[in-house]
């Protein structure tokens, strides 16, 4: 079974933020392929289910962001076999909005999420990265996080949570090194 999780923070406030993309891409998937997210279990709420012929299972941790691997390190410990099945999915904003980066391991970025995952399961899994950035940064980037897109922003992310969905198929299909030079180059425009 592979892993696909989706970083965000739980309760209605927070549902249409930029700190929650991660969760919104999630919700895409289930609803593409028909998988409930109504299992809870692992601090977080789950469905299993098949895409691209492969048994996956979508989690979405309900532990608040910060707190990620609390409920990751379990789900990895009871249903993952090698890490080479995980990918989590996170907002950056270290990225423009609109683009998309896979990586097959590394640091945490400043994504008190990842932290929080690297701490109890170490670095080697992949994770997939959403540019938040619209525009300069504030100096409060904690706040910026948690605001919604501006509806100036909502076409251009809804075409990024579409080409994310896209890019997690091909993780599927072809594995990260092949998803990686097709997605991470270019303005993240695959090729083809």
């Amino acid at each position: 079974m592979k892993i696909i999780a989706g970083l965000g923070n739980p309760g209605f406030r927070y549902r249409n933020t930029r700190h929650n993309i991660g969760f919104t891409i999630i919700d895409l998937l289930a609803k593409k392929s028909r998988i409930r997210l109504k299992k809870k279990g692992f601090s977080g709420i789950y469905g299993i289910g098949r895409i691209c012929g492969e048994e996956i299972m979508l989690f979405k941790p309900m532990t608040y962001m910060n707190l990620s691997g609390e409920a990751i390190g379990p789900v990895c410990s009871s249903k993952l076999i090698d890490k080479n099945d995980l990918l989590v999915i996170s907002d950056d904003f270290n990225l423009s909005l609109g683009d998309i980066k896979l990586r097959e391991k590394g640091s945490a970025g400043g994504h008190n999420g990842l932290r929080s995952i690297i701490e109890k399961i170490g670095d080697d899994f992949a994770r997939l990265r959403i540019g938040v950035a619209g525009g300069e940064l504030p100096q409060d980037v904690v706040s910026y996080v948690l605001t919604s897109f501006p509806k100036n922003e909502k076409a251009l992310i809804k075409d990024v949570i579409e080409k994310a969905v896209e890019c997690v198929e091909t993780w599927l299909t072809s594995g990260a090194k092949e998803t990686m030079s097709l997605y991470n180059k270019n303005n993240n425009t695959p090729k083809g």
